[in-house]
């Protein structure tokens, strides 16, 4: 089985303001990086108004329908813009979550990655910030224990906290939610403290100018026991590449060949505990060399141990 690469062409439509970093462009870097993989490319499909309530209100739903517009861009907020052709990739983007649970679950592919935009991990109940509108890992998550799981890891790499996923998977014991990040960092969560409603939820503040050498040791001793206790029957990822050396909004030093290593580990615990049933979708990642890099690195990982 090969890995499924979903796309859709509608997030080269959701436009952001000249020079703001979660940019059209990242999508040609993530093209370039992933087309000489020569994966099963499939269009993401829209997904369901039923399947953004599994985390959102209709209330909230309807207000960020609303708030597109006819023509040029809007602020949200001072991070996160929209477009007119925003609403229809947000939906995308969740959808290809949706149908890539749907992919593995039902064994058509061993694992998926979905790089759509906009991304989803700082997207809360019912607040949309950090470029992201909807929680779409999260709602993957939820979609999977509607599908009959009992037991799921969520890992989240990205530089900055899953403030939004850490919402809307807060009082889920099913879900177990890891995610280490720059700290101090915007948006300002994610202290070790913070463990859910049911202490299904670890989260590994890495100090700033720390590497991968301090990754590697902090996931050996905290994520990886962690994630190998709760046996997950589906890891989902949400696959941030901003802790590169590279990239300009942080000030974490990993290289591309850290992302093939914690790829490489994720693949082992999964083959173990679930058949490597995987699916990884796209946060973030703004310096866009590093980002092809590093995709590349990490479906190339996966597409090498599980396809």
């Amino acid at each position: 089985m090969s890995v499924i690469w979903y796309s859709n062409p509608s997030g080269f439509d959701h436009v952001t303001p000249p020079g703001h970093p979660e940019r059209v462009d990242r999508l040609n870097a993530v093209e370039a990086g992933l087309e000489p993989l020569r994966l099963d490319r499939r269009d993401a499909p829209d997904c369901t108004d039923a399947h953004l309530r599994l985390c959102h209100p209709q209330s909230y739903i309807d207000a960020i329908s609303d708030s597109i517009p006819e023509a040029g861009s809007v602020s949200i907020d001072p991070d996160t813009h929209v477009s007119p052709g925003s609403l229809v990739a947000a939906r995308h983007a969740v959808g290809g979550c949706v149908a890539a649970v749907d992919a593995v679950l039902d064994g058509e592919a061993q694992a998926a990655f979905v790089g759509c935009r906009p991304p989803g991990h700082h997207a809360e109940t019912a607040r949309s910030m950090g470029f992201c509108l909807f929680g779409n890992v999260a709602i993957a998550a939820r979609y999977a224990l509607e599908r009959g799981l009992h037991r799921i890891a969520v890992i989240d790499f990205d530089v900055h906290h899953g403030n939004g996923t850490q919402d809307l998977l807060w009082g889920v014991p099913e879900v177990l939610f890891v995610s280490s990040h720059q700290m101090p960092l915007w948006p300002g969560s994610g202290a070790a403290h913070e463990t859910g409603a049911h202490g299904q939820i670890l989260n590994v503040p890495l100090p700033t100018g720390s590497n991968g050498t301090q990754m590697r040791e902090a996931y050996d001793l905290l994520v990886f026991p962690r994630i190998a206790a709760h046996a997950p029957e589906l890891f989902l990822i949400s696959a941030g590449f901003d802790a590169h050396r590279a990239d300009p909004l942080a000030g974490l030093n990993w290289r591309t060949e850290d992302y093939a290593w914690i790829t490489h580990r994720l693949c082992d615990l999964a083959l173990e505990h679930c058949g490597g049933r995987i699916v990884s979708t796209l946060e973030g990642g703004y310096d866009l060399d590093a980002l092809s890099a590093s995709v590349a690195a990490h479906v190339g990982v996966l597409k090498e141990r599980l396809a």
